[in-house]
């Protein structure tokens, strides 16, 4: 609240707007719902209206995520129960008020829209989605495959427009007054994290985690295995055909991108507590998956135990050295699983 109060009275430079949380280094539309947030709590002094707010947010994300499990048709519906038992993302939506939970919702609103080959609508939610918080950009590699493989490279650059344009008539009022401020705050893809916070990476010492060489280290694994993905997915989808593409399932669609944004939580330079709304709901998913095609007693016993041990993770306070390599054991673990895991297939024609 304290970061968009600049804005509501009339400062749009950037550099300037901070809170008692530090700077604001969000995108426009942060700035547009925490506004909108500021007016209905009575300039952020409704507490308890926030919360109740957030609830209904937390709601709001369950029912569409599960709306998502139930197009691909791969899911059982006892499995739905696991998104709604977790301490944490209760936390994050009712009791921190973060701006994650926003980002996640227009994210999986864009996933639905999707599956159900709406993908223009899909492309203009997922960029309201990374207005908020640039988290969703983990999504981007998967989404920029699917449109590869439906629409080619002249139909992906009119849906990648689509996405462009969100971002510049958001950020207009502050493009046109201080681009350079704006820039460089709102998309700081260089932005350096406190390893007090961290729950990924506490086994390193903290001058291993704040070098350079360890981030240029972590970027060179995201890519490659991001690489082997993108292979083992185009075994199903010839992204580079010149025959004419079918409709991708739904299955598919969720696959990609829940993989491709994992892949960028295992190599995360760092997760604080409130990025575990970012994959939360990815992960009945994801292991269901992999334990779909690997349906063996012991696999099944460890694929649950390191969904209850990253839960786990993500609720000890402080993170300590136990905790992240425990964290970290158990995303190699998925990781694994899904690089062994068959790709869905492709069905039908296509349409927009």
């Amino acid at each position: 609240m304290d970061e968009v109060r600049g804005v509501i009275n009339g400062q749009f430079d950037y550099l300037e707007l901070k809170g008692d949380t530090g700077p604001l280094v969000y995108p426009a539309g942060f700035v547009y719902f925490f506004g909108i947030l500021y007016f209905i709590t009575q300039q952020g002094t409704n507490i308890l209206l926030a919360q109740q707010f957030f609830a209904m947010l937390y709601l709001l994300v369950a029912s569409v995520v599960f709306y998502v499990y139930r197009l691909t048709t791969a899911i059982p519906p006892w499995l739905l129960v696991t998104l709604c038992l977790s301490k944490r993302i209760h936390s994050i939506f009712v009791l921190r008020l973060f701006n994650d939970p926003v980002a996640m919702l227009f994210l999986y609103i864009s996933i639905a829209l999707f599956c159900r080959q709406r993908w223009s609508l899909g492309c203009f939610c997922y960029s309201m989605a990374v207005s908020i918080k640039m988290n969703i950009l983990l999504f981007a590699p998967g989404l920029l495959f699917l449109l590869l493989h439906t629409f080619g490279i002249k139909g992906s650059i009119s849906k990648l427009t689509i996405c462009a344009s969100v971002q510049l008539v958001l950020g207009a009022p502050f493009l046109l007054t201080y681009p350079h401020s704006y820039v460089i705050r709102a998309f700081d893809f260089g932005r350096q994290f406190f390893y007090i916070w961290t729950v990924n990476w506490k086994m390193l010492p903290e001058e291993l985690f704040l070098s350079k060489s360890w981030a240029l280290f972590l970027l060179v694994c995201h890519v490659s295995v991001l690489l082997l993905f993108v292979k083992k997915w185009s075994t199903q989808l010839p992204v580079w055909s010149r025959k004419k593409q079918g409709i991708i399932t739904p299955e598919m669609i969720v696959t990609v991108l829940f993989t491709s944004n994992f892949v960028g939580i295992v190599f995360a330079r760092s997760l604080h507590f409130q990025f575990y709304v970012w994959y939360f709901h990815t992960l009945p998913f994801l292991i269901y998956r992999t334990w779909k095609f690997n349906p063996h007693y012991a696999v099944g016993l460890l694929l649950s135990a390191a969904f209850v041990a990253i839960e786990w993770c993500w609720n000890v306070f402080p993170s300590n050295p136990t905790s992240s390599s425990t964290l970290l054991i158990c995303h190699l673990f998925i990781l694994w699983g899904l690089l062994m895991t068959p790709a869905p297939v492709t069905v039908a024609e296509k349409k927009d």
